[in-house]
């Protein structure tokens, strides 16, 4: 697959014929284990239409590690939701459920909010 033009850094044009661009790489970091985690659990109606959503933070891994979190949370509240950006969002206020779901999986959890 090419290489987009957003990872290109510092270069507007350039008449060089021999000149490479410089890219960033991106770091892959490994999954830490459930008990070294520290997963932020809180409500957020912000940009939402006043529609409350449970918010997921802090997950340190690897992003299909992520999204397979996020779709068991999902499945055990019965409710949709989304992985992107590093967050699980899901629909609802399910605040205490989530926490109690990962409390029970390992994880370490941090109740964020009122």
């Amino acid at each position: 697959m090419a290489k987009s033009k957003k990872e290109r850094i510092n270069v507007v044009y350039s008449t060089n014929p021999n000149f490479s661009y410089q890219e960033e790489e991106e770091e892959v970091q490994d999954t830490l284990s459930k008990n070294q985690q520290k997963l932020y659990v809180s409500i957020d109606k912000k940009q939402r239409a006043g529609k409350e959503v449970t918010l997921i933070e802090g997950f340190i891994g690897l992003e299909e590690d992520l999204k397979e979190l996020g779709k068991v949370l999902k499945s055990k509240c019965g409710v949709g939701g989304t992985v992107k950006d590093g967050e699980i969002i899901i629909q609802g206020n399910f605040r205490d459920k989530i926490i109690e779901l990962l409390k029970k999986e390992g994880y370490g959890v941090i109740r964020k909010g009122g």
